[in-house]
């Protein structure tokens, strides 16, 4: 269990890197279009709606990479081959995969 400091901290970190990262990564590679990249990394998000599937819906002690069908390693390699197309699907793969990195970071890095 994380102390309450490092709890906040943690929680900061997650939700900067899911809200706030993700209008960086749009306007330094997509700058010209960077609001409408912005809320497709944002609409990747949606990922996340197989934690509605587990029982209970929110653990913090749960990785959920390799836990949640949309989050499992199959789905990671599909996310990953969508890097391979232009426009929208690259885009989609890149939200998808910086998603996945940041629920990784979230468990390994910080106390659980």
């Amino acid at each position: 269990m994380c102390p309450p400091e490092i709890a906040l901290l943690k929680t900061f970190v997650h939700y900067f890197l899911h809200l706030a990262f993700p209008a960086v990564i749009a306007f330094v590679f997509y700058r010209d279009q960077w609001k409408r990249v912005y809320l497709i990394l944002l609409a990747t998000m949606l990922v996340d709606v197989d934690h509605l599937f587990a029982d209970p819906i929110f653990d913090p002690n749960r990785m959920s990479v390799g836990f949640h069908f949309l989050h499992s390693y199959y789905a990671i390699a599909v996310y990953f081959l969508l890097l391979f197309f232009k426009g929208n699907l690259r885009i989609i793969g890149i939200g998808l995969l910086f998603h996945m990195l940041t629920d990784f970071q979230d468990f390994e890095w910080w106390c659980h």
